[in-house]
């Protein structure tokens, strides 16, 4: 390998295969490996520029005749807060939220498993293992940190936190200008408390605690149900041929 590949990404394309979001189309990646040797500011444009991370692979798709995968990105000094969001915050007073290195636990993996089993057991996920759940948290190449949020106990004398309920986790990228939420799951069995929305709201006031200007939500998918909730949040961006832009 050459010092110039070394430190700049090759592409690659994916065959075509079933696209998990919208019935009858096909889906391609073009994706990319990151390594140490690439430089953090390569790396960096990478992800602001449409592509997400999933482990050491930097992708975004690649559809022929398809453009309906869409990269967007919260405003976060303009967020509005609407009243079933404010709602949800009060909602969340009695969660905990904490900052860790990207270290899984048998805890975590634990909830991540009940969450695809009851939400998403004929995904793309539903196979995996705990190794392979261990890769997805800890193999990454740049900034990426987890939080962990907890029940509070109506005891106020019980302080031993690592002891509270663990009932959401979201796996994050720190980048130059915000922070990239690259999963997040949840204890479905009290999916009332809107533990999604909620997660997106605090690292949204987690963004703008660093100064930093943006969330990234990775893809919002035209014609897909399950993206609709990422268009709650407003004022947001999109990134189309001429970069981003405000939505």
């Amino acid at each position: 390998m050459t010092e110039q590949q070394k430190h700049f990404p090759e592409f690659y394309v994916t065959a075509p295969q079933p696209c998990p979001y919208l019935a009858g189309r096909q889906e391609r990646k073009l994706f990319t490996h990151l390594t140490h040797e690439k430089p953090a500011s390569v790396i960096d444009n990478l992800l602001r520029g449409g592509f997400r991370r999933s482990q050491n692979i930097a992708y975004m798709p690649y559809c022929e005749g398809c453009q309906a995968c869409v990269s967007i990105r919260l405003v976060i000094d303009e967020l509005h807060i609407g009243r079933s969001m404010r709602r949800t915050l009060d909602k969340g007073r009695c969660l905990d939220a904490k900052r860790v290195p990207p270290e899984p636990t048998s805890e975590q993996f634990a909830l991540f498993r009940h969450y695809i089993d009851t939400r998403h057991s004929d995904g793309g996920m539903a196979d995996m293992t705990v190794l392979d759940y261990a890769m997805m948290v800890e193999d990454s190449v740049i900034n990426t940190f987890v939080t962990e949020y907890r029940r509070k106990p109506e005891d106020p004398l019980d302080t031993d936190v690592e002891s509270w309920p663990l009932v959401a986790v979201a796996l994050c990228d720190l980048l130059s200008d915000g922070i990239s939420m690259v999963y997040s799951f949840y204890d479905p069995d009290i999916a009332h408390s809107s533990l999604g929305t909620y997660m997106i709201l605090e690292h949204a006031e987690y963004t703008r605690s660093l100064g930093l200007p943006y969330l990234y939500l990775g893809y919002w998918i035209d014609g897909s149900p399950k993206m609709n909730y990422k268009m709650r949040f407003q004022p947001q961006e999109r990134l189309g041929p001429n970069g981003w832009v405000r939505v």
